[in-house]
């Protein structure tokens, strides 16, 4: 199965430190194959034929033996990935003029009602649910109206991983 590993709050702001060159060598000692990553943010190719929860504590006890940081960790196969990016609309950038960002969801929000939970304003902005992510857009100018930066303190954060839509786009195409 091919997947792809979404980590979530690593190399932010020089905290949490995760040396990607060291990580994919850990991985390819532990057996997974055709491994390979993108940008420091913790996005890792690879494919295996572990189930996906097996692959998720494997990640998770290599970065925690590895590197002394619980890394919650998000799996999704590549068909799940592509499928995500397919409903970003094309004319969502991530530019000097919009702000456009996937926010990937573990399996304990992926809901639609997550919207709903979520304190940010949708007449600023638009946000849309597929199944593993919420997609939003909204105007440079608005993002303070929106109120989008109060999600990284609303209790439901820690169980999604951002990405914004030009690394989500490249994560379905590129691999």
């Amino acid at each position: 199965m091919k997947y792809v590993a979404l980590l979530r709050g690593i190399n932010v702001g020089g905290g949490r430190k995760v040396d990607m060159k060291i990580l994919k060598s850990e991985l390819e000692v532990k057996g997974y194959e055709d491994v390979s990553t993108y940008i420091n943010s913790g996005n890792i190719f690879f494919e295996s034929s572990k189930s996906h929860d097996v692959v998720r504590n494997d990640f998770e006890k290599l970065l925690k033996s590895e590197f002394g940081l619980d890394v919650p960790t998000l799996i999704k196969t590549r068909t799940q990935i592509e499928k995500i990016a397919k409903s970003i609309p094309s004319d969502w950038e991530n530019d000097k003029e919009q702000k456009s960002d996937v926010a990937y969801l573990f399996e304990e929000i992926d809901n639609q009602d997550v919207v709903n939970q979520l304190p940010f304003k949708t007449e600023y902005m638009t946000v849309k649910y597929v199944k593993g992510a919420l997609l939003w857009n909204v105007a440079r100018d608005d993002v303070n109206k929106s109120q989008l930066s109060k999600i990284v303190g609303h209790k439901l954060y820690k169980y999604m991983t951002v990405r914004n839509v030009n690394t989500a786009r490249y994560l379905a195409q590129n691999h």
